[in-house]
């Protein structure tokens, strides 16, 4: 399958394991067939002494180069002529469409030298401004590999939507991003690719769909799988600009070890998205051999599971990788997802901080630096005479000088920058009943009529008036057909409104996204495997593409699972310099009832562990009205936010107003204490959320029957902080008691205690009281449960205490 090695053998004791692969295993390897030159070759190699095979593997025109006896990996090679075959068999390519992949111009070749030579002499000059201090931070640099800038540069199009991961300045510039913007990002200035606010592992770029630059190691998978998805989107919706665009996501051989790999091979089968998976595979993670930690290095063949074909590449050689990378990128654009595997080294360490410890890590840079340099194979190839190199060369140190010019010249941004990026919809800056689809109304309702059958969409409709009735009634609705009733109007308003969840075609657990597959179909309705931070990942990757996603988390605590991408999602805006919106929504009913019994992991607050990241609107209802006011408005609204429902009432039943918008930044007074209580001093600020607001109305009646009241405020918003409704309430008690569903250390009711204390201390008589889970995971048991999960009985007790 793909090796190409056969030109120059190895003996078994220094392949790398993808060579031994082919050497030991070539009954299992349908491109290598018995009987034919490379299966020969192959076999010959365990005849040949160890000094001849390196001095073949390194032997330039001018001197032959002895790789040193402790080397662990040695370069490969992946011949065009033996990479056809494969092309054929596992891609299905026919004789004119490898021709047309093949057949590099001197226009083409010219181009991709110099592309080589501006990344090398890039990095070469960041590494000189990271020792100046001009750089600063962390810097992962992109010499030895520059085949792959070059391949981009020559088939990935303006319009292809691209995700890197943190060693990305070449990525960038070989994508159409400016090198002076780049330049500029890393210098930490306003004229950035972000302004300054993303620096060297985050450079994106709206103009040319470069989206990121993503720090931790293979995040970057699912948000390209939902880019992906974004464009199949287009053309479903019939919106797209360009119906061969595709998605190119990089990742490193070590990266690809990691579960989101599989997740999103899986991902992209499943849906035939148009995604090309580039493993840039440098034998090594900061200096860990990656052989050392993976059974297996062929993640050319991980996809062969899913019916993913991939096809490996010699990185040392940019002609190899040009042809062989433009035949997967054409599969990719006209049948389906793909991989392709370049097999490169790495000339500089991790990072400029890299101390190169590990075994024969710094004689395997000497010596790949002297033997298996890109720039130099092609100056020694025939094709170097087609090239003027030493023009080439020149221009590209005239494009890095011009870099560095305007780097040095670019201004520092503001000061209040990061303050100014924190949300992109600014607190109470939207009406969002009047807030429009992307593409108008009226447009919006006709692709709505075209992608949706007439008797579907009056089945739909039906159901949503249903719905509405049932808000309307007596009864009341529960808050779980509340949240759905919210999703089916603003999913049947905006065709590009999405929804991910599991078991999403039955309704999940409490009906939040009950409907949405069998009215929108599975494309926009996604039913989804079982891990959170993946589908979490592929909304991400939507929100930056013009998508709105939902996602459900059934039980609020799963979203533990996507922490990493729930961060990313908060950081984006802020992070892109204000480039890239991020209307994703998240639903989730969680939160600690008493007396629940879903013991530690059901119970745990979520809620908290979230309120630290930036960026992100957190929300909780605990009451149909809330619930649907406040989905209604997240769903509409640019930046990420979280909706936290409460897991124990998701079918309790209220009333709720129809075509309803509560705004985001807002806390909801439920009861206002008596004046008398006032007076007497027997008044108490309640703060709560979740169960905590049932739970303080249960304790009223007692309260007023000794004569306490409260003023119930329920923490419809917990970030960011009402301060002006709680001060308000301050001034009528002057008294503070949080009921608290999370724990002491941590928990939502620090947080609030701290920033009432910070800001409204004035108004305060008494110190804050906190009613909260004490620090020990939540128990089953109902005896060791009472004590921990506080209730009405605890708040009538704290009340009281405090007057």
């Amino acid at each position: 399958r793909a090796h190409f090695h056969g030109r120059t053998p190895f003996v078994p004791e220094v392949l790398s394991h993808i060579e031994q692969m082919s050497a030991t295993a070539s009954a299992a390897m349908p491109a290598v067939r018995a009987g034919s030159n490379l299966h020969r070759r192959t076999n010959n190699a365990k005849k040949q002494s160890r000094s001849s095979v390196i001095r073949r593997a390194s032997t330039t025109k001018t001197k032959t180069i002895e790789a040193p006896p402790n080397l662990e990996r040695l370069r490969i090679l992946t011949p065009w002529e033996e990479a056809q075959p494969v092309l054929k068999s596992e891609f299905g390519m026919s004789d004119a469409e490898i021709a047309e992949a093949g057949a590099l111009s001197d226009e083409e070749i010219s181009e991709a030298y110099t592309m080589m030579q501006l990344c090398r002499d890039f990095e070469n000059e960041c590494n000189q401004a990271y020792m100046a201090g001009k750089i600063r931070g962390f810097m992962h640099l992109d010499n030895g590999q520059e085949s792959i800038p070059a391949l981009l540069g020559n088939a990935i199009r303006k319009t292809d939507l691209k995700h890197s991961y943190y060693r990305d300045h070449c990525h960038a510039i070989s994508c159409g991003v400016d090198a002076g913007a780049v330049m500029a990002e890393l210098f930490g200035r306003d004229g950035g690719t972000c302004r300054g606010t993303g620096g060297s592992m985050h450079i994106y770029d709206m103009e040319t769909n470069f989206q990121g630059g993503w720090a931790l190691v293979a995040e970057q998978l699912p948000y390209a799988v939902g880019a992906a998805r974004s464009i199949a989107l287009d053309k479903h919706l019939g919106t797209g600009e360009a119906e061969d665009r595709i998605a190119v996501v990089f990742v490193g051989e070590g990266g690809a070890q990691n579960g989101r790999m599989a997740e999103c091979l899986n991902a992209a089968a499943k849906e035939n998205l148009p995604i090309l998976f580039i493993v840039i595979d440098n034998g090594r993670a900061i200096n860990t051999f990656t052989k050392d930690v993976a059974t297996n290095q062929e993640v050319f063949n991980q996809g062969k599971h899913y019916g993913i074909p991939g096809v490996l590449a010699d990185g040392q050689n940019v002609q190899d990788t040009m042809r062989i990378g433009r035949a997967a990128i054409q599969h990719v654009r006209t049948k389906g997802p793909a991989i392709l595997q370049v097999h490169t080294f790495r000339f500089n360490g991790h990072s400029p901080a890299d101390p190169e410890h590990e075994r024969n890590r710094k004689d395997e840079k000497r010596w790949a630096r002297a033997a298996c340099d890109p720039i130099k194979i092609f100056e020694e190839s025939a094709d170097a005479t087609r090239v003027d190199l030493a023009a080439c060369t020149a221009k590209a140190r005239e494009e890095v000088r011009k870099a560095l010019e305007f780097a040095n010249a670019s201004p520092p941004p503001p000061k209040d920058l990061a303050a100014q990026l924190e949300y992109p919809d600014p607190t109470g800056s939207v009406d969002y009943s009047k807030r429009e689809p992307s593409m108008g109304l009226a447009t919006a309702e006709e692709i709505t009529k075209r992608i949706v059958p007439e008797a579907t969409l009056t089945a739909l409709k039906a159901r949503i008036e249903a719905l509405r009735a049932m808000a309307g009634s007596e009864a009341g609705i529960s808050i779980g057909d509340a949240v759905n009733l919210a999703i089916l109007e603003e999913m049947l308003r905006d065709p590009t409104t999405t929804a991910h969840a599991e078991d999403l075609q039955a309704g999940s657990s409490y009906n939040v996204p009950a409907n949405t597959q069998q009215a929108f179909g599975t494309l926009r309705a996604a039913d989804e495997i079982i891990d959170e931070g993946h589908f979490i990942g592929k909304a991400l990757g939507e929100a930056m593409n013009g998508y709105r996603p939902i996602v459900e988390l059934m039980n609020a605590n799963f979203g533990i699972y996507g922490i990493a991408e729930l961060s990313s999602a908060g950081n984006t805006f802020a992070t892109t310099g204000g480039q890239f919106e991020m209307p994703m929504t998240i639903i989730g009913a969680g939160g600690t009832a008493p007396n629940q019994s879903l013991g530690a992991e059901h119970s745990q607050p979520f809620h908290a562990y979230i309120m630290g990241i930036p960026g992100l609107k957190i929300c909780t209802a605990s009451k149909p009205q809330e619930a649907y006011g406040l989905a209604k408005s997240m769903i509409r609204d640019n930046s990420p936010g979280v909706l936290l429902l409460p897991v124990k009432l998701m079918k309790t039943r209220g009333p709720c107003q129809v075509d309803n918008f509560l705004p985001l930044h807002k806390a909801t007074v439920h009861r206002h204490a008596s004046q008398a209580a006032i007076d007497a001093g027997k008044a108490v600020t309640v703060l709560t959320y979740l169960h905590g607001t049932k739970e303080a109305e249960d304790a009223i009646d007692q309260l007023n029957a000794e004569g306490y009241d409260v003023d119930l405020v329920e923490l419809t918003c917990l970030k960011p902080f009402d301060a002006d409704t709680i001060r308000a309430s301050l001034q009528r008690t002057h008294k503070l008691c949080i009921l608290d569903e999370s724990t002491r250390s941590g928990g939502v009711g620090a947080t609030m205690s701290a920033l009432v204390n910070e800001t409204m201390f004035d108004e305060l008589d008494a110190p804050v009281s906190r009613l909260c889970m004490e620090d020990a995971p939540v128990p089953y048991a109902t005896e060791m449960e009472r004590a921990m999960v506080k209730r009405a009985a605890d708040l009538v007790d704290g009340v009281k205490a405090m007057c």
